[in-house]
């Protein structure tokens, strides 16, 4: 499912290429399932931080099987079941080549097309509330637009770790999704843009929610409108995590951090996972843990086949997605 100019995804157009091998570090992957995240809406508008040389497939988060094993990697073996980051791409296709230290081995009894959901939510959920946001036991998570990949993996992940979690989603439909995820309390808000008013009459109703101490993390894969309300119910010395923007990037009045005394940290995981790779397989190494466990459960709500993969970073671009939107490419596993 190639991009060959800078578009929407009516845009990308499936096509034949050469396969790719597995070059130095690298193993070559049959690819079963590729899971859609918000990067593949920027990428191919050439709207990311990254541009990779074009035509090229979107999708950087894939599951499979091993075909082959690149010079130099130790530990791999043809066969083996894998989930991976690529280097940036290519994930929307039969194959792809990825680099073997950004390759994880699935668990037996884990299924790939769970497995393709886990990284780019959970991973980077994981390292937001522990590393940047010292989430602790008995304190108060709030989390904005808790139904989506990313929502639903900070109300697990916050109720994994004991915190009280308050899911925030646009209607009642996902609402019941955050509380099936485990949300002790939701809040359903309106569509932004927000005015004046309506911008306070979502920051009363967050404090009504989070209680009189506020919320002691603010987990806001949104941003927005949504942003400087979440920001005036925050704890004294609270962290508001800053992870996306797919409601625009805003600005806040930084006059709430000095009478609050908080801390606003951004979450960019993938750099992370660059500067600190040790970290990063312990991070992963916890999360298949929990999985196992039964207390973090991706949640896969729709399959598109490849011929379809537009569709679904379309739906993805239009905030319309619950859970990860997935692409099934070759036989399940």
């Amino acid at each position: 499912m190639l991009s060959r100019a800078p578009g929407g995804p009516d845009t990308l157009e499936l096509a034949e290429i050469a396969d790719p091998v597995a070059g130095p570090g690298e193993l070559l992957v049959r690819v079963h399932y590729c899971a859609i995240n918000y990067p593949d809406v920027l990428v191919i508008e050439d709207k990311y931080q990254f541009k990779p040389p074009r035509p090229f497939a979107p999708g950087s988060e894939v599951s499979g099987i091993v075909e082959a094993v690149g010079e130099g990697v130790t530990g791999w073996a043809v066969g083996d079941r894998m989930l991976a980051l690529t280097a940036s791409s290519g994930g929307l296709a039969e194959k792809v080549a990825v680099p073997a230290a950004r390759a994880f081995k699935v668990p037996d009894g884990l299924p790939l097309r769970e497995a393709s959901a886990l990284l780019m939510t959970y991973a980077t959920t994981i390292h937001g509330l522990v590393d940047r946001g010292h989430l602790a036991e008995g304190q108060t998570l709030l989390v904005l637009g808790a139904a989506g990949g990313v929502g639903l993996s900070a109300v697990e992940l916050g109720k994994a770790f004991g915190a009280r979690v308050i899911a925030a989603v646009s209607s009642a439909e996902k609402a019941e999704v955050a509380r099936a995820a485990g949300a002790d309390d939701v809040l359903v808000y309106d569509r932004a843009p927000f005015d004046k008013d309506q911008s306070r009459a979502l920051a009363e109703a967050i404090k009504a929610k989070v209680g009189p101490e506020g919320a002691h993390v603010i987990y806001d894969p949104v941003g927005g409108d949504y942003a400087e309300p979440a920001l005036r119910a925050i704890a004294w010395e609270g962290r508001y995590l800053v992870v996306g923007f797919p409601a625009g990037i805003p600005k806040l009045p930084l006059n709430l951090t000095l009478l609050k005394s908080c801390d606003v940290c951004g979450v960019f995981w993938g750099a992370f996972t660059m500067r600190d790779p040790a970290r990063h397989q312990e991070h992963v190494a916890t999360l298949f843990r929990l999985w196992a466990e039964g207390r973090i459960s991706p949640r896969v709500t729709e399959v598109y086949p490849l011929e379809r993969g537009g569709e679904a970073i379309a739906k993805l671009a239009g905030r319309g997605a619950i859970g990860k939107l997935v692409v099934e490419i070759a036989a399940a596993g």
